[in-house]
């Protein structure tokens, strides 16, 4: 191999090193994370479950078909917490990967990008707990035979649930995914917002496919998930109209030099 082959080859090989080195800090603080956790597995999976045990009629409580279900649901949760919490953490590593590989206007967009979108995730999630649960929990439980015993298994639950946390969570990401479309040029804002009837349907279509099979949780997941791609239009609006404004001060400075 020639000097020149090994300073081609270098670079890539200490990337990956570095990239390796991030992967392996994110495992840690996560398993750091989790095992702070585990000895309170239990009551986080409680707390998780308050919505469908408060829904669940009077005498009622949750079972487990499975011999290890009792210890792995409550296990799989934490781990999924541990995950959750540790976001910010590995999102920051992601950042400080491909942050040198990029320009100073792309470092401005994303530190703003990456720190909304921890926040929208953190808030589909508390959207889904707080709102979605109670409901959809409350009718489910309502709507079966009387001599039919509603009592849901613990890992299916569990299942159940962080589908929606995902599905919640990823679904309040709209907005970021607008925003990067019209700032990279990708599209317009108005072009966006005349294809908004297909959005709206496009959005009842998701909800369907990612929520239980009842109109109030696909209603619940849609409705968010059409708001949302308004205020992404909203806010590419402004930044189209600001990219507009400093392209017409830049070419002003050129004309003037």
């Amino acid at each position: 191999m020639t000097d020149r082959d090994v300073e081609k080859t270098q670079p890539l090989t200490e990337h990956l090193l570095e990239l390796r080195t991030r992967l392996l800090r994110s495992l840690l603080v996560m398993l750091v994370i989790f095992a702070g956790l585990f000895n309170f597995s239990n009551e986080i999976y409680e707390w998780v479950s308050i919505p469908l045990l408060q829904a669940l009629p009077e005498g009622s409580q949750m079972i487990a078909t499975d011999v290890t279900s009792p210890f792995f649901a409550p296990f799989k949760l934490t781990m999924v917490v541990a995950l959750f919490l540790a976001a910010p953490y590995i999102l920051g590593e992601i950042w400080g990967f491909i942050a040198p590989g990029l320009y100073k206007e792309e470092k401005r967009l994303l530190v703003p990008v990456l720190a909304t979108s921890i926040l929208l995730f953190y808030a589909g999630i508390s959207f889904a707990y707080f709102v979605v649960f109670p409901l959809i929990f409350t009718f489910f439980s309502s709507v079966g035979p009387e001599s039919v015993a509603y009592t849901p298994d613990i890992s299916r639950f569990l299942d159940t649930t962080l589908k929606l946390f995902f599905a919640f969570g990823v679904a309040f990401e709209i907005p970021i995914a607008t925003v990067i479309l019209i700032h990279t040029g990708a599209t317009t804002a108005k072009s966006l917002a005349s294809k908004r009837p297909y959005v709206i349907v496009g959005c009842f279509i998701v909800g369907m496919l990612l929520t239980p099979p009842d109109p109030i949780s696909q209603a619940l997941m849609a409705i968010p998930m059409w708001l949302l791609f308004e205020v992404g239009i909203l806010f590419g609006r402004f930044i189209g109209e600001k990219k507009t404004t400093d392209e017409a001060n830049d070419s002003s400075s050129a004309e003037e030099n």
